[in-house]
């Protein structure tokens, strides 16, 4: 399946594709902070994880095509599940339970940043200088943000842990991403679902006691993080990352903030500080300043594909 059209543009399929993911990933912070209060941080993750793996293993069962991953592949899909589905989602939820939405959404958005610096270190991609420029605008954004908590030590600790989010998420896509070249979406999606939930298995008991007491609202809000910005959303993820440069697909995660604060605003009314505000959008500007130049290098040549990029578009 093409990924662009042949004027360069993005097909109509990876378009709807991006803007669920973007949506359902938004929506994912406010649900987590409505929910947060009534689990601790890995009961929320298995039950996120265990309701996940169940849709997503209906879908592959469904597709009936399995591919047998190499060695390599295997741990590399260890590596995706147990940061990216595994910590990730643990220390998210940890943030958020101190953190407002659109804060741990700011700070989680300098994952992109993170990428790629990785791929330089990792994938031997260089370092630009529009990289580095962003990496320490990013930084300097990241600061804003802990001041602005008024040093508090919740507050601290939210953002340490949505620091680590956005590690494990960063680290998450460099594992995925080569295994979207011969694997399809669907098992990969699953595959890494499925061991973030082994990994998240010693918080049965405190996910057993929680569901005892929380109230039905915040049962259904697990359920739809295992459904909606799990199932769907990561797999929506997958399609996209197997059709397109990384740089280009990260650049559309930059909107995902704006719109947890817009969520978070509507739904309880919660609006970041001023100084936060600011050091958020620092954090982003860090983000577009570091992948200026290999956006341009995207839409100046589609076709040719960076060593993190997939190699071939892989079939569902």
């Amino acid at each position: 399946m093409s990924t662009t059209t042949t004027t360069g543009r993005l097909s109509t399929r990876v378009i709807i594709a991006i803007t669920i993911t973007i949506l359902a990933w938004a929506s994912a912070f406010i649900v987590i902070r409505g929910t947060a209060p009534y689990f601790s941080g890995g009961a929320l993750a298995l039950a996120r994880l265990v309701v996940g793996t169940v849709l997503l293993g209906i879908v592959v069962l469904a597709g009936r095509r399995w591919v047998r991953p190499t060695a390599r592949e295997w741990l590399q899909l260890a590596g995706f599940g147990i940061l990216w589905f595994g910590a990730y989602n643990i220390a998210l939820n940890v943030a958020e339970q101190t953190l407002d939405a659109g804060t741990t959404a700011m700070i989680v958005g300098v994952g992109p940043i993170l990428i790629a610096l990785g791929a330089a270190l990792f994938l031997r991609e260089g370092l630009s200088k529009w990289l580095a420029i962003g990496t320490g605008v990013a930084f300097l954004g990241v600061l804003l943000i802990g001041f602005a908590s008024g040093g508090a030590e919740l507050g601290l600790s939210g953002i340490l842990w949505a620091l680590v989010a956005a590690v494990t998420y960063a680290a998450g896509v460099l594992l995925q991403k080569p295994t979207l070249r011969r694997l399809p979406n669907a098992q990969v999606t699953w595959l890494g679902c499925a061991i973030g939930m082994l990994v998240c298995l010693p918080f049965t008991g405190e996910l057993i006691t929680g569901l005892q007491s929380a109230p039905t609202h915040a049962i259904v809000g697990a359920m739809y993080l295992g459904a909606v910005p799990t199932a769907l959303a990561f797999s929506t993820w997958a399609y996209a990352l197997s059709r397109m440069p990384a740089g280009q697909l990260g650049i559309s995660t930059y909107v995902v903030p704006p719109l947890a604060i817009l969520m978070g605003l509507i739904v309880f009314a919660e609006v970041p500080a001023p100084l936060a505000i600011v050091g958020g959008v620092l954090s982003l500007a860090g983000v577009a300043l570091s992948r200026r130049k290999a956006a341009a290098a995207s839409v100046a040549a589609p076709d040719s594909t960076p060593v993190s990029a997939p190699a071939k578009t892989v079939a569902e």
